[in-house]
């Protein structure tokens, strides 16, 4: 077994809600921004112990810092990874709440 540097609570930062993310959730994927020094094991092992799902497969990429402007004020939003984890037929993750 490996010995993991991280708790299951600070891999996941949190999810994705965009257009692209809620027509993924139609095939059973769900997006979530991660920590940068994750692997693919670690995050597999924090989503299946946080939601009681069986993960089937995760695609991960790393996305550049981006420019970003208010007004004459020039910035950078800090570079992240997103990971698409796709999941067993029948288990779901809620992540919208319901009140």
């Amino acid at each position: 077994m490996t010995n993991f540097k991280h708790s299951s609570n600070t891999i996941i930062k949190y999810p994705i809600i965009t257009d692209k993310a809620t027509r993924l959730l139609e095939n059973n994927k769900y997006s979530f921004i991660v920590d940068p020094s994750c692997d693919k094991i670690e995050i597999r092992t924090s989503i299946e112990d946080l939601f009681n799902v069986k993960v089937i497969k995760i695609n991960t990429c790393h996305l550049p810092k981006k420019q970003k402007r208010v007004g004459k004020y020039v910035g950078w939003k800090p570079k992240y990874k997103k990971a698409i984890v796709t999941l067993a037929k029948g288990d779901t993750i809620n992540l919208f709440a319901e009140n």
